[in-house]
């Protein structure tokens, strides 16, 4: 039998770490329930594992935003934290997908774990379309927000778009395709493109991103751009045409996906934090089985600078 690769955080979905100034690693992620938004934060990666967990927001009982709380990000922006994040105002299918929106909440307090969270509303793209899944990055002096949205002219669940912001909470110019699901490996059970991922090293931009669905099916891929690109020219990225992270059957790693970078602890190492399942035989819907794992291993790199994912293991 394969042995079973040790997850950090059990039940956790949809992860992101994020290492700040202060030396601390933050962590949050998609919960089982749907339901909040929940921080934990520790002085290393493997503290996350055991450290308190704190709700910060829960979702209202109605409303646009009371239901299916998906993949929390957080980022710190212009001074202050923000959590942005995806929910729906039901469990309502319509015209195939759920209603989710985006959303961002603040918090001015140097620690986001104590203090006054602040709903910001709903960050409008333009497009009042299914959304979800949004990043930010900052490059040469300009915020940037990634996310994914369904485009009622294409095939499929959603795309990749990017945009400028005006503030950590609103967009500066319209939402940029950069792109689509296309090959045979974005393709498998749903049409999907999600769960974008920025990391700036060796001159380029990455976005990583998921496809395909939840199941072991789901696999990540890869763009990248010259750090001295126009970054809403869509023409200046280049899209892997093969996955670059996938299901590994002789680890025992299922479906890896929606992953985010972070530091290691020598401040130059980059990590991969993703999620994954142990197992294939899902009962039911993917989407509402509670056991995708968040993980954790060392990113490599190639000769020609481009980042080596590997295959599904741990640190």
């Amino acid at each position: 039998m394969t042995e079973i690769l040790t997850p950090l955080i059990e039940q956790r979905a949809d992860p992101h770490i994020y290492r700040h100034s202060d030396g601390y690693y933050y962590f949050t992620a998609s919960v089982p329930q749907y339901d909040r938004i929940e921080l934990r934060r520790a002085d290393s990666i493997a503290g996350l594992a055991d450290a308190q967990t704190v709700d910060v927001w829960h979702k209202p009982e109605t409303g646009p935003y009371s239901e299916l709380v998906w993949a929390p990000e957080l980022h710190f922006n212009q001074g202050a934290w923000y959590v942005y994040f995806a929910a729906a105002p039901s469990r309502e299918i319509k015209h195939k997908l759920f209603q989710h929106r985006m959303y961002a909440i603040r918090n001015t307090n140097a620690n986001p774990l104590i203090g006054e969270w602040e709903f910001m509303g709903q960050i409008d793209t333009g497009i009042d379309t299914f959304c979800l899944d949004a990043t930010t990055f900052e490059h040469d002096g300009v915020l940037y927000y990634l996310w994914a949205q369904k485009d009622v002219a294409i095939e499929g669940n959603s795309n990749l778009y990017i945009a400028p912001m005006a503030t950590p909470w609103q967009l500066a110019g319209p939402p940029v395709m950069l792109s689509k699901p296309e090959f045979d490996w974005e393709i498998r059970g749903f049409w999907v493109n999600e769960g974008p991922s920025v990391l700036k090293r060796n001159g380029k931009i990455f976005i990583s991103y998921s496809a395909s669905a939840t199941d072991e099916n789901y696999a990540m891929g890869l763009l990248w751009a010259d750090d001295s690109a126009d970054l809403l020219d869509p023409a200046a990225w280049t899209k892997s045409p093969e996955p670059v992270f996938a299901t590994c059957y002789e680890h025992g790693i299922y479906g890896p996906g929606h992953n985010s970078f972070t530091t290691a602890g020598d401040g130059d190492g980059v990590l991969l934090v993703y999620h994954a399942r142990t197992y294939t035989e899902i009962v039911g819907d993917p989407l509402w089985n509670p056991d995708r794992h968040t993980f954790v291993k060392p990113l490599r790199w190639d000769a020609q600078g481009m980042p080596v994912f590997g295959r599904s293991s741990t640190l």
